[in-house]
């Protein structure tokens, strides 16, 4: 990449991201009066506005409007951004005139950046020349940027650990906090039934507070024939909203929509209306029937039971229920809407042996996958795509085709190429048994922050030297280690582009949301009849950590290990997570809607990764030390059995209290008296409730479930 490719990338880069903004807000404007930037609402047509009311808003605002994580969120944001601020402080005016006032680049007749990226290259390490004292005053940035780290995560750690505790004591009534999930329930004796069983072990244990089990259900069947009525009753107010919409002043008797019910609906017309009532009124004593069959003959080795103590609850859930670890697991009951049903039932081996499987998978998935993004880092350099394709030469040559793909195609296609990734990797963390959907997505984002380091920030550097060194490594392989610590500073220039293209095109689309928007208008417009659907349509989703906070990582970690080498870079991380907190804040206060609340159990992952990137970045620079052939590179031993010490204390002093809920937490005071039977009935899933049901018919599975508390699921439905 040449100097006028590496300005064309930033300076269109910078056009779309302020020309995304204005073409969102010239499509919202018509719109400006329903709920919501495809949320929650716009405060004002100021298109700057939002600036300040970002900047001006506190933890607590984030909190009442998007919940505990999203501020979590935040404070990874706010301390990532800490951490290259005070390095930018101390490197940038120390390091870059100590680099640029070398002349290692002229010495070798050749650049780091072969022979296209001189000016740059000249501000990195790989201007020092070899054994000069100069090194000293990188080894010292090293030391740096490590105890700032140690420091900032020492204090994100504590104050989230409060965020934590004061959401968990909250005097509002969580029904979770009343709650825990109990898998590989044992079979029960001969003549007793599931719940008999269930019931008579948690008495026995907690005589006085145990106030009534959920047995958990094989519910396949009967959520068939409820999204099937759902579907119909979904259909029925379309149909009632078009008739209706068809009343004119010319037709005031309006035209009733109708179907083909006949030979593949082909043939034959029926009033829609009609139709779907009397699909309805068939599908009510089908679901009744299968509800029972359900309750009775289909329950399963899980269960969720119930205290009247939010105490007894939390010191349940991080208690050894039985002798053996097989049976009895009794863990924190997670929110209604994120329970993953399905996984409930699976036992405890099964879930060890597809853990163990999937681990197996992620890891071949993370070594082929160095293959292609490997060929795609060789091939997408415009000096190897002459070589390989010769035919494409003349098309090359051109200058503004040049510099456009210069500027943008190795970024691009390894963009496009991720993003294929992360919905994967998400079914997978699923496939493992995990009983929630917090917890899945913080499995999936490990494994996508594993995959986007050995992938993208390795792969492409060792991809990128063996294919341009073959020849040479060919010739010499014992070289192959000093080449590749040698590509450092040119692969340099790859991930500045990379990083200018995430946050101005990236953050660019974030803040105009251009694309959802456009999609709504094509659904509003060609789709949408009623205004639940065009609720849905208008539904923003949430923050996306399972592909957001990896992705924020990728950057971090390419910024952290190149800062000392390039501390140019540390000029583009600044503006990445400077953008991207204050374009996120205002997203998290107007748009995004959480689906759940972990209360910040994603912390203690996002925490373990800056650690495990210090790590790699504190390696990284022992090894380019190395090639320097700087004999005082030892002194850098120490720093990641540091990193480690520090990692190892802060698990112990934190980590329990984001495993489980501290009992001290647990037994402060509640605004109100907790009404058992709608904590009770939030976990019924909705197509065990239906208003003709009667109370015995939930008798085996549910224990007499109360009509009030049939109310109170017919309110939490919607959210299950």
């Amino acid at each position: 990449m040449d100097f006028s490719s590496f300005l064309t990338s930033l300076a269109t880069s910078f056009i779309i991201f302020v020309e995304t903004r204005e073409q969102r807000n010239l499509l919202s404007e018509s719109d400006s009066e329903r709920v919501g930037s495809l949320g929650r609402g716009l405060r004002t047509r100021n298109p700057c506005a939002w600036i300040k009311e970002a900047l001006t808003s506190s933890e607590q605002d984030v909190i009442s409007m998007s919940g505990v994580d999203t501020a979590v969120y935040f404070v990874y944001l706010s301390t990532v951004l800490g951490i290259l601020v005070l390095a930018s402080v101390l490197l940038l005016p120390v390091l870059l005139p100590v680099a640029a006032t070398d002349d290692n680049v002229k010495l070798q007749s050749q650049s780091t950046s072969n022979g296209t990226f001189n000016d740059l290259d000249k501000l990195s390490m790989g201007n020092i020349t070899e054994k000069s004292s100069r090194l000293w005053a990188f080894l010292l940035a090293t030391y740096w940027i490590s105890l700032v780290v140690y420091y900032l995560l020492w204090k994100a750690y504590k104050h989230v650990s409060a965020l934590r505790a004061t959401a968990l004591m909250s005097p509002e009534v969580r029904v979770e906090q009343f709650a825990v999930l109990v898998r590989d329930i044992p079979p029960p004796l001969e003549g007793q039934t599931r719940k008999e069983q269930v019931d008579s072990y948690f008495k026995a244990i907690y005589p006085d507070t145990f106030y009534r089990s959920l047995v958990i259900t094989d519910n396949k069947e009967v959520n068939n024939i409820w999204e099937e009525m759902e579907g119909y009753r979904k259909k029925l107010v379309r149909a009632e909203t078009v008739y209706l919409e068809s009343k004119t002043n010319g037709n005031p008797e309006g035209t009733k929509p109708t179907n083909k019910t006949g030979f593949l609906g082909l043939l034959g017309e029926k009033n829609s209306i009609q139709f779907y009532n009397e699909k309805i009124n068939e599908l009510i004593p089908k679901l009744e029937s299968e509800q029972k069959v359900t309750l009775k003959e289909k329950q399963q080795a899980s269960a969720i039971i119930f205290f009247t103590s939010r105490v007894t609850a939390a010191s349940a859930s991080q208690s050894l229920h039985a002798q053996l670890v097989d049976t009895w697991t009794v863990m924190d009951a997670p929110q209604p809407s994120e329970l993953l049903w399905k996984n409930l039932p699976i036992n405890y081996y099964e879930r060890q042996m597809r853990q163990y499987v999937v681990y197996v998978i992620v890891a071949l998935m993370i070594f082929f996958y160095m293959i292609p993004i490997g060929i795609i880092s060789a091939f997408t350099t415009l000096e190897n795509l002459e070589k390989l394709l010769p035919f494409l030469k003349s098309v090359l040559e051109q200058k503004a085709v040049r510099t456009v793909l210069g500027a943008y195609l190795p970024q691009l296609a390894l963009i496009i190429f991720l993003a294929i990734l992360p919905k994967f990797l998400l079914f997978l963390s699923k496939t493992e048994g995990i009983p929630s959907e917090s917890h899945a997505v913080r499995a999936a984002s490990g494994k996508y922050f594993y995959f986007t380091v050995f992938n993208v920030f390795i792969g492409v550097t060792i991809g990128g030297t063996l294919f341009s060194s073959f020849k040479t490594i060919e010739k010499h392989p014992s070289q192959i280690v000093n080449l590749l610590a040698s590509s450092l500073p040119s692969n340099a220039t790859f991930f500045l582009t990379y990083v200018a293209l995430k946050f101005f095109v990236g953050y660019g689309l974030e803040l105009s949301r251009i694309v959802p928007l456009i999609i709504f208008h094509l659904k509003k417009k060609y789709l949408c009849k009623t205004e639940t659907e065009v609720k849905e349509a208008w539904a923003p989703g949430d923050l996306s950590y399972a592909t957001r906070f990896p992705g924020d990582m990728l950057i971090l970690t390419i910024v952290l290990c190149y800062s000392v080498i390039a501390p140019i870079i540390l000029v583009f991380g600044v503006i990445y997570f400077g953008l991207g907190w204050l374009i996120l804040r205002n997203q998290a206060l107007k748009v995004y809607v959480p689906t759940y609340e972990s209360y910040g159990r994603m912390w203690p992952h996002m925490y373990l990764r800056i650690v495990a990137t210090l790590v790699l970045f504190q390696l990284t620079m022992f090894g380019y030390f190395g090639v320097k052939k700087f004999v005082y590179a030892p002194i850098l031993i120490p720093l990641p059995i540091l990193s480690l010490i520090f990692a190892f204390v802060c698990h112990k002093k934190f980590y329990r209290a984001f495993q489980s809920t501290s009992l001290e937490v647990a037994a402060s005071h509640l605004k109100e008296t907790p009404t058992m039977d709608q904590i009770f009935g939030s976990y019924v899933q909705p197509s065990l409730s239906h208003e003709k049901n009667e109370d015995d018919q939930f008798e085996d599975a549910l224990s007499q479930v109360s009509r009030s508390c049939r109310c109170a699921r017919d309110d939490q439905g919607s959210h299950n």
